[in-house]
């Protein structure tokens, strides 16, 4: 009888211990994805991120007896693993015709969370004008469609080269995958330091409210477009990107470019990415770099441009050749208050010759070429540097290359190698 009330006894505390931990995983999980929306994020909720921060150091002392053997690290790994690969798998298959990538949308529309709204995208405008209602220098966005697992250094400098240059800036990131405890803990680093940053959901429905693309996204919602062979949400990051300015207006950059001048005496600008020998006109545009008023009349115009011309299938169709388009047919107009810089003020170096900008010079000659090109980047006319990532990411920056001399010019914490 006493053995088998030992037994009793034991097997409770087992069953016991398993559901402590149990429920304290799925709390972990779950505080991740959403308390820290109710916490931090919503739009009524005054208190600063300093002591919010302190409210969660003592909710984990709290419970810290109870979390003692389980590893967060490895549950966090587990998520963004799944959120990879969910991210590199939402692209249609490859030499699928029209109709059925068609198909393959509506069974997989359920997985584009970038196309649904819920209660955090749904506080967004409010939450942009409560940021933006701050002492501003400039208003800046930026997206990020990626998981936030692949936010690394680089993404990180090109905010620190904002802030640089522009220190009471006001820079708002566009993401979901961001706008979270873990995109939270990116982002320190920089709210630590004073810097007005914050990731937020956005609400595509409300962005393309009252613009020629509204009707386009809500076909794209009931699974009526043609999602094309390149990854939507890129398309879709050349859309919000034109929304967001027409709604807000202010200054859009991509996360591969390095600012290394105030961008304040800009205004209605947009970067030639080449121009013809002959006659030094442009002939290509590029939409990384945007500054425009709210409610520009060419953004406007771009926003319609995408709608009825979408193609998903031609890489930058939707997104620099899109913008080309536009006012090349607008050429020859003088109403639309547009500045066209030239190449070096925002695309110095072209996307075929930003490898040697990373390597390391190991002759006096390759040494005499850095620091030539450090003195053609520092003249007055050039504002800051696209990196390419499509080309440059897998590349390490090597010491004393062009972009490592940068990288210590313009960061504030230095340390994206």
């Amino acid at each position: 009888m006493r053995m088998f009330v030992h037994q009793v006894l034991k097997n409770t505390k087992l069953s016991v211990f398993s559901l402590i931990t149990s429920s304290a995983i799925v709390f972990l999980i779950y505080a991740d994805g959403v308390t820290y929306h109710d916490c931090v994020h919503s739009a009524s909720n005054t208190e600063t991120p300093e002591k919010l921060e302190l409210q969660n150091n003592r909710t984990t002392k709290t419970i810290s007896p109870t979390l003692v053997h389980i590893n967060f690290r490895s549950i966090q790994e587990k998520k963004d693993e799944a959120e990879r690969k969910n991210h590199y798998t939402l692209v249609a298959p490859l030499n699928a015709t029209e109709e059925e990538r068609k198909v393959w949308f509506r069974e997989h529309l359920h997985h584009f969370k970038i196309l649904k709204s819920n209660n955090l995208t749904q506080q967004f405008h409010a939450r942009v004008s409560v940021f933006f209602g701050r002492e501003c220098e400039a208003q800046f966005f930026m997206t990020w469609i990626s998981p936030a697992s692949l936010f690394g250094g680089r993404e990180l400098l090109s905010m620190e080269s904002i802030f640089k240059s522009h220190p009471k800036a006001c820079l708002v990131i566009l993401s979901r995958t961001l706008d979270t405890r873990h995109g939270y803990k990116i982002l320190k680093p920089l709210h630590d330091r004073g810097f007005k940053v914050q990731a937020m959901a956005p609400d595509f429905s409300f962005l393309v409210k009252r613009t020629p693309a509204e009707t386009w996204f809500h076909e794209l919602k009931k699974g009526k477009k043609d999602p094309g062979e390149i990854s939507l949400s890129q398309n879709l990051s050349n859309l919000i990107r034109l929304a967001v300015l027409y709604k807000y207006g202010g200054i859009y950059i991509d996360t591969d470019f390095i600012i290394m001048k105030p961008l304040k005496g800009l205004s209605n600008s947009i970067g030639a990415q080449s121009t013809s020998l002959d006659s030094k006109h442009w002939t290509r545009l590029n939409n990384a770099v945007l500054i425009f008023d709210m409610r520009h009349p060419l953004l406007h115009r771009f926003i319609s441009e995408f709608a009825l011309t979408f193609d998903g299938n031609k890489w930058g169709h939707n997104g620099p050749y899109l913008v080309s388009r536009v006012i090349k047919r607008l050429r020859k107009r003088r109403d639309f208050n547009l500045t066209i810089l030239p190449p070096k003020a925002f695309y110095p170096v072209d996307w075929n010759k930003i490898t040697g900008f990373f390597t390391k010079p190991k002759t006096q000659s390759e040494s005499r070429w850095v620091e030539a090109k450090l003195l053609q980047l520092s003249g007055k006319k050039t504002y800051g540097i696209h990196l390419w990532n499509k080309r440059s990411s897998r590349l390490t920056i090597e010491e004393g290359s062009v972009i490592d001399r940068l990288v210590s010019n313009y960061c504030v914490i230095c340390n994206h190698k």
